[in-house]
């Protein structure tokens, strides 16, 4: 079986290195914004997600803004889920792991995943547009009815997520591609890869054991060594499981 073939390599392995998307955080409840019923696919307001998502509207009309980011990004019930820990307990079990995930939901960390690099951002992380305070998800939360401002000097807070017309954070990218280059395995769960430049992440890595998970096709099947069309979850679960059963 393809799995027990996996399982090999993963044993025989240094490093794994897991490239994330929304997939994963779906089966915290946390709805994803591609698919049929994604986010993207409702109007708000009259504006599409993808235009409210962006720098400009942000500043522009910060009041819609925030009223969509906290009805539809901020899901403050949401916990890990198996995926999330089970990349812990390979942790535990002695694996270099690192996590690279789109996913702005700080779910990795709160599985207490230790190496984890927010290539978007996370809805933890919040700071003063003036003063350049920080602030973490509970402020934000206490001011859910209004557009938040900072406590010291009265000026914008915005989340630190990377919006649309907004770059990735440089020093996110370098660590991130460097874990790629120097892994032995790569397993990508949860996305379609179609979302750029974080779906060309990929082209970084050489070895021979590039796993793909996700319950539709992605852009880059023919790239993978191993794919699975399937819940996230149960297919990490499946793996250390035999990893925890390998004499």
């Amino acid at each position: 079986m393809k799995i027990d073939n996996l399982v090999e390599k993963i044993k025989n392995s240094k490093s794994i290195v897991f490239f994330t998307g929304a997939g994963v955080s779906t089966e915290s409840g946390i709805p994803d914004f591609r698919s049929s019923k994604g986010l993207y696919k409702e109007r708000y307001q009259g504006y599409s997600p993808e235009h409210i998502l962006s720098h400009n509207f942000f500043y522009e009309h910060t009041d819609i803004f925030y009223k969509f980011y906290f009805d539809n990004i901020v899901h403050i019930d949401a916990k890990p889920n198996k995926f999330h820990k089970n990349i812990t307990k390979l942790e535990k079990m002695g694996y270099d792991v690192a996590v690279i995930t789109q996913n702005i939901d700080n779910l990795h960390n709160e599985a207490e995943n230790t190496n984890v690099y927010e290539l978007h951002g996370s809805i933890n992380r919040n700071y003063c547009t003036s003063c350049k305070k920080f602030f973490n998800l509970d402020y934000m939360i206490k001011n859910t009815n209004n557009i938040v401002k900072c406590d010291y000097c009265n000026s914008l807070v915005k989340p630190d997520v990377v919006l649309y017309e907004e770059q990735l954070d440089e020093s996110v990218i370098e660590n991130s591609i460097s874990k790629i280059l120097k892994t032995d395995v790569m397993i990508v769960a949860g996305t379609s890869l179609s979302v750029y430049p974080a779906a060309s992440f990929i082209d970084f890595y050489k070895k021979d054991c590039l796993c793909i998970i996700n319950k539709t096709t992605t852009l880059h099947d023919d790239r993978a060594d191993y794919i699975f069309y399937d819940s996230c979850s149960v297919i990490l679960e499946k793996l250390v499981n035999k990893l925890e059963n390998q004499p």
